[in-house]
Formats: structure tokens, C-alpha cells, sequence
């Protein structure tokens, strides 16, 4: 009788304890909150209550700097080099009613209004050229400058210039001219008074004359596609084909969960061939011909 009390007592234990935490899972659901949007703002969209599909995206008062301040002067102004403009971000765009133009360079730009800057709300975001914000980086965005272009940037309040590297598209607000990343504007000093009028002159930077100097100008490879097909024997006739009639190099490219063959024109480490060679081969019989990015490995010298 003794043996099955205690046998009760210890059931009626087991029953009451409060489970082993070490046994359940801490990860919690990931949460998806607006500020976790691709940092490009065509993608805002406008809601009954917001009728301003840019609302939030480059209003200062909703984003900050990091909760711990930071010493940012000893960060290196960006360094200019020739870069080719890249896939995204280059086309002229119509936001809000307004039709935005991307600028012809050649006779070089200088502008002159008020610079705001954007920080911790979209670091580790996408940029409008497919890039990735970095609020400790020299960047900038701009309405309708090439991406990427190097300007440089002078506080007209204290007389401070820095050289920033353009990757974004905005700021979509009256008045502003250029939005800095937030190493940008603690060095131009706009960080305390949220804004400032600068005057901004782009860097040209001339183009490298020989291919060897684009080891470190450029670190892609860029393909022309014209056509895919599922026959080895007829991939390799159409390529030797396209070789003699485009005068270039032609790649046949197999894909890894199919067997088709991917016909492509290249490659090239100058993406301004490349676009040639596309815009050649939609007036001819590929009209759907379009523009592949791969990243190279860069020799180690």
C-alpha cells in the first residue's frame, strides 16, 4: 500500500512540474516590418491613408543614426575610378506625376540646393542600382545622375567638401538635391541640422585605354543572351555560327537543372560592349537579346 502512495505522489509530480526550458526552441518567427523594403522607391506603394508612395522612405524624421554615437571623420572620401554604368538604376522613370530623366554627363553637371542624408532605416537594404546601403560608406543617392557617378559634395554653411560615390535614386522632397549616407553627412557636418545647402560637381573619370587596367576597375563579366536551346550538336553549329557574324567570342553556357544550352555573346569586361553587341543583335534576329552579370575572380598579383 505504502509502495503505490508513493508511486501516486511522484505521478501527481511529474504532472505539476514546469517543463525543461533548455528543451524548447527560443527562435521566434521572423518579422517582415516596413523598413525591411528594398531601399528603392518606386517599390513604396501608396495606401488609402498615404496617398504618397515615397512617404516615410525620405522623411528624416523616420529614420535616425545608430542609438551609440560614432566617431565617423576618419572615413576615406569615396575614390573615383571608371566604372560602367550599371543594369539597374539607368533608366529614365516617371514618380509621382513627374518624369525623371537620367543625365548625358559629357559636358559634366554641377548643381546647387539642399542635401538630407538617410541612415539606419535602410543599411543592409538594396540600393536603386541592385547594391547594398551602407550608412558607413561614402555613398549618395540622386534623382537623375548615372549610376554609379562620383560628385563631389561642399557644405556652402561651413566650407566642408567630401567626394561621395552616387548608387541610389532620391530624394523625392522639394528642394533637395542629393540624399548622403549617414558617414557623408557626419563629415560635411549635416547630421546636427538635418540639412544643408551644398553645391555638388561630378567627377568625370576617364576611361581606361587598355583592357588590363580594367583587372580592378571592374570586377564583372557581362554576356550578351540571344538563345537557348535543348540539342548540344545544334547549340554548338548556332555558335559557330554567331562568331562569324557578330565578329566575338560566343559562350555556350549549360544549365544545371536542365540540358539546355544557353547561347550567349561574350564575355566582356566592358559593359558598354556589351550593350553594342545587345542593341545589334535586337535589330537583327534576336529582339529579345538581353544582358547577364557574373562576378570574376580577380587575379592575385
Amino acid at each position: 500500500m505504502r509502495s503505490l502512495l508513493f508511486l501516486f505522489l511522484l505521478i501527481l509530480a511529474g504532472c505539476s512540474s514546469t517543463p525543461d526550458t533548455k528543451e524548447q526552441s527560443t527562435t521566434e518567427p521572423e518579422q517582415k516590418t516596413e523598413q525591411e523594403k528594398p531601399n528603392t522607391p518606386i517599390a513604396i506603394v501608396a495606401t488609402p491613408e498615404n496617398n504618397d508612395p515615397n512617404a516615410g522612405r525620405y522623411r528624416l524624421e523616420n529614420d535616425k543614426a545608430p542609438d551609440q554615437a560614432l566617431i565617423l571623420n576618419h572615413i576615406e572620401a569615396a575614390q573615383p575610378r571608371y566604372e560602367s554604368k550599371s543594369l539597374a538604376g539607368n533608366k529614365d522613370y516617371t514618380l509621382r506625376g513627374k518624369r525623371y530623366k537620367i543625365e548625358n554627363i559629357e559636358n559634366g553637371f554641377t548643381e546647387q540646393g539642399n542635401a538630407s542624408w538617410y541612415g539606419e532605416k535602410f543599411h543592409g537594404h538594396k540600393t536603386s542600382n541592385g547594391e547594398i546601403y551602407d550608412m558607413y560608406s561614402m555613398t549618395a543617392a540622386h534623382k537623375t545622375l548615372p549610376l554609379p557617378s562620383y560628385v563631389k559634395v561642399t557644405n556652402t554653411n561651413n566650407g566642408q567638401s567630401t567626394i561621395v560615390r552616387v548608387n541610389d535614386r532620391g530624394p523625392f522632397h522639394d528642394g533637395r538635391i542629393i540624399d548622403l549616407s549617414m558617414a557623408a553627412a557626419s563629415k560635411l557636418g549635416v547630421i546636427k541640422t538635418g540639412t544643408a545647402p551644398v553645391k555638388i560637381e561630378l567627377i568625370k573619370v576617364v576611361k581606361p585605354d587598355s583592357v588590363d587596367e580594367w583587372q580592378s576597375a571592374n570586377p564583372n563579366y557581362y554576356f550578351v543572351q540571344l538563345a537557348a536551346v535543348t540539342n548540344e550538336e545544334k547549340a554548338k553549329a548556332v555558335a559557330t555560327e554567331l562568331e562569324k557574324k557578330f565578329s566575338t567570342n560566343v559562350d555556350l553556357k549549360k544549365a544545371e537543372s536542365a540540358k539546355v544550352y544557353r547561347i550567349r555573346l561574350g564575355p566582356y569586361i566592358d559593359r558598354d560592349e556589351a550593350l553594342k553587341l545587345r542593341e545589334k543583335a535586337r535589330a537583327g534576329q534576336y529582339p529579345q537579346a538581353f544582358i547577364i552579370t557574373t562576378q570574376r575572380e580577380l587575379e592575385q598579383k
